[in-house]
């Protein structure tokens, strides 16, 4: 069986793959991509269908190339988002090979290099870099047993309210995607129970200036490090109807009922923590801080930047607030479905190299890994807050592709010195 050689290999043909891909070869670095599905095909089928991009068109997206027939201010469907990777790829000539999946990835032993196995033959590669991302597994705790005649589902399963049977709906989860997902079922008429734990929550814009823009002239998108207790913390921000600010009260206000984070299950009912007034109260302690931050950012460079006072002012409390649910009765309340925004888990069962921590997340320094030649890209805070953002992620593969592109001019001339001295 003939073997492919290649000198980088990317795995994945998300926007980490795409953006790795560009800056191998502005180094001129040969590489491949490898994609088991389309290119950006999480965008496309993990996601639900009226889904529009968290952050503006101006904002989140690759240096070299717009967003086509979009307003800079407006926030792209999921379908433009992966026409864009799929448009940028083409624009790069990028050699992504679709529709192969990588299934396995060992050390060449006693050889510079790793073996890799994949759904269409063998591959021989110098670098490896996982360009899959963070958001592979999706998280169900197990709280609510699976034969509960109760419909559970992963956020990335969610699609739209007519895929859920009637009744009632339990949201567990207020990050962007679980409150936009109980925001779209409450509109649609169903009653909603959204569990809501520790989360930020920043202004969608203030002062005419969306809230990307002030977490950049702040400095907050080059954060290095996680502030402490931030480690697994949410933010709750929409880009639907054009972009708004999430106000966990004027949610209530819509009908939906807000209880605390999920704890546990017994005979038929859900358990809250009692911390749902904590959870809003920092939520609105982290907005306040933003606009306190901003405020002094205008003051300071005489910006003329409209006020807006009335951001300030919060909507008063309501009952499911101040008086919250402790236990439900799921039967009795009607709920038929749970939709989990929990998260996701990383899936690096395929790369059997020893770079990962005792919990099996990659241990790593700005994507650099200790064994020379695999590489990471697209982890959250991977060198800074924003690593995880269309941008971010650019910045962070063009760091990687230097210093592959470094390694590879040693190893040249490490072939011309034996070279010179084999013809000597």
């Amino acid at each position: 069986m003939s073997v492919e050689k290649v000198d980088t290999l990317v795995v994945g043909a998300g926007q980490a793959g795409v953006a790795m891909s560009e800056h191998l070869s502005n180094c001129g670095v040969p590489h491949l991509v490898l994609e088991r599905s389309r290119i950006a095909e999480r965008w496309r089928s993990a996601r639900w269908d009226s889904l529009v991009a968290n952050g503006p068109a101006w904002h989140d997206r690759f240096p070299g190339m717009e967003f086509p027939n979009c307003h800079p201010d407006s926030f792209p469907a999921k379908e433009a988002v992966a026409d864009y990777f799929a448009a940028y790829a083409e624009m790069i000539n990028a050699p992504i090979r679709c529709g192969v999946e990588v299934r396995k990835v060992s050390k060449r032993a006693g050889w510079i290099g790793f073996h890799v196995e994949t759904s269409d033959g063998q591959i021989e590669a110098k670098n490896v870099v996982a360009a899959t991302g963070p958001f592979q597994i999706p998280v169900i705790p197990p709280i609510i047993p699976a034969d509960t005649n109760i419909l559970q589902i992963h956020s990335s399963a969610y699609r739209n309210p007519g895929q859920l049977p009637d009744g009632a709906v339990l949201v567990v989860g207020a990050g962007s995607s679980g409150v936009q997902i109980a925001d779209e079922l409450s509109r649609a008429g169903k009653r909603v129970f959204l569990s809501v734990g520790p989360h930020d929550r920043p202004p969608r814009s203030y002062r005419g200036r969306d809230f990307c823009w002030w977490l950049g002239v702040l400095n907050k998108w080059d954060a290095e490090t996680r502030g402490p207790g931030q480690e697994h913390v949410t933010i709750a921000v929409s880009g639907a109807r054009g972009g708004e600010t999430i106000d966990f009260r004027r949610l209530a206000s819509q009908g939906l009922t807000l209880v605390g984070r999920t704890d546990r299950f017994e005979n038929g009912k859900l358990f809250f923590a009692l911390d749902l007034a904590e959870n809003i109260a920092r939520g609105d302690a982290n907005f306040l801080s933003l606009l306190d931050e901003a405020d002094l950012y205008v003051a300071r460079y005489g910006l003329d930047l409209p006020e807006e006072s009335e951001a300030r002012s919060i909507e008063g409390s309501h009952a499911c607030i101040d008086h919250p649910l402790e236990e439900l009765d799921l039967s009795a309340a009607g709920v038929t479905a749970v939709i989990w925004a929990t998260g996701f888990a990383t899936d690096y069962s395929w790369l059997e190299v020893d770079v990962f921590d005792e919990r099996g997340a990659p241990h790593h320094s700005r994507g650099v890994t200790a064994e020379p030649g695999i590489f990471f890209l697209g982890l959250p805070w991977q060198s800074r807050r924003g690593s995880s953002f269309i941008w971010g992620v650019w910045h962070d593969a063009k760091h990687l592709a230097d210093r592959i592109a470094t390694q590879r001019k040693y190893m040249e001339y490490h072939t011309a010195m034996q070279r010179a001295a084999a013809d000597a």
